[in-house]
Formats: structure tokens, sequence, C-alpha cells
């Protein structure tokens, strides 16, 4: 029976095809797909979309399962299982200002605080739960951009070693939480053909655990 996975495009790609050499699941390198979009092998097929779009395959059952980083599924609201914290591809989401801003902790913020980002669900809830009246204003292109303009007052963006962020003048202020690469689920697939997904599961889960 052949079980589907969906793989990220992008800065996640290379973590989930060494984890799925390493489960014994498909041995692919990222020259041998070139274009290609969909392989199949040994029962197994990968699908390789935007990073965004796999929870969506995952939820209307294109893929039986899917490796997302956590960020994007904090901005999914679909039907998926969270299956496994596979421990790759590490970052935090953090709210960062312009170096010379006042804005520090949550005592300094403004009573309405003007952010840019592209995750502005996960950055709406998170002010919301802390009080904090915020305006956010969704960006698609680099956001760093937006304070040094006076768009903002600040922005919430995913960094693993602040690079960025320091090049441009941005320090961070708050931390709203951390991100990995992660397994997820369809509902369906892991109830009717359970043997199948949870052995290709099982397999992933020792990769992972094997990395650490």
């Amino acid at each position: 029976m052949r079980v589907s996975i969906a793989l990220p495009t992008g800065a996640l790609l290379p973590g989930a095809l060494k984890l799925l050499s390493r489960a014994g699941v498909m041995r692919l390198s990222a020259a041998e797909l070139g274009r290609r979009l969909l392989v199949e092998r040994s029962g197994v097929r990968v699908i390789l979309v935007r990073p965004a779009d796999v929870p969506a395959y995952v939820d209307y059952g294109a893929a039986d399962l899917g490796i997302g980083g956590k960020d994007v599924l904090w901005e999914s609201n679909g039907a998926h299982y969270e299956l496994v914290d596979l421990h790759f591809g590490p970052c935090r989401l953090v709210l960062a200002v312009p170096e010379e801003s006042e804005i520090g902790g949550p005592e300094t913020w403004p009573p309405l605080l003007r952010v840019a980002t592209k995750l502005p669900r996960t950055t709406a809830s998170w002010f919301e739960a802390r009080g904090q009246a915020v305006e956010v204003v969704l960006l698609h292109g680099s956001v760093e951009l937006a304070p040094q303009v006076g768009l903002v007052d600040g922005i919430v963006d995913l960094t693993a070693t602040g690079r960025t962020l320091r090049e441009n003048k941005l320090r961070v202020a708050a931390t709203l939480g951390s991100s990995t690469a992660r397994l997820i689920g369809n509902q369906a697939s892991l109830k009717t053909r359970t043997d199948a997904v949870q052995a290709l599961v099982g397999r992933l889960r020792d990769g992972a655990n094997d990395a650490g």
C-alpha cells in the first residue's frame, strides 16, 4: 500500500531529505530532484510543495503525512494531527525593533503596537493573550525594511542566528515562540490505513531520534 508524504521546498528540504535517508525510507538528494515535484519509490510517494501548503495537502488527503515547520502549523487551522517533533530547522519567532527604539519589555509597549509580519494569525493571538492592542500589517516580502521607513514599530519574524536582524539594525525585544520541523498526519489516513501509515511514522520517529 502506497503512503504519500509532503515535503516542504526551501530551508527545511535538506533536513527532510536527510531524515528520509536516515530512516531508511528513501535516499534522495536535492540534485536528483531537480524540478521534479513527485517521486515514488518502494511504496512511498514524495510530494514537494511550498512550505505554507504542506498542511493543506495533508488536511485534504492528498498526502498521508507531511513535514512542516511549527511556524507554518501555527498559522494553519487545519484538522491534521501533529505527530512528532523532528528536531531540525530550529528557529525563534521574535518581536524585533530598531536598535534605537525605546520598546523593550511589555511595560514599554505603546497603547497600540503596530507590527509587520508574515504570520498575522500567530502574532495577533500572542499579543491579544497578553492584553496588548496590536495592529498587524501583513507583508509578503522582507519585513526588516518596514520599521526603518516608519511603517511599523517593529516586526514579528523568524530568526535562526539573528544575523539578518543585526544587519538591518534591529534587536530582539521579545520571543513569541520556538519552531522546529514537525511530522503531521491526515486524520483519516491514520484511522483507515493504520498499519502502513503508522509504520512510516515509526521509521521517521526513529530517524529523528537517531539524529539526536
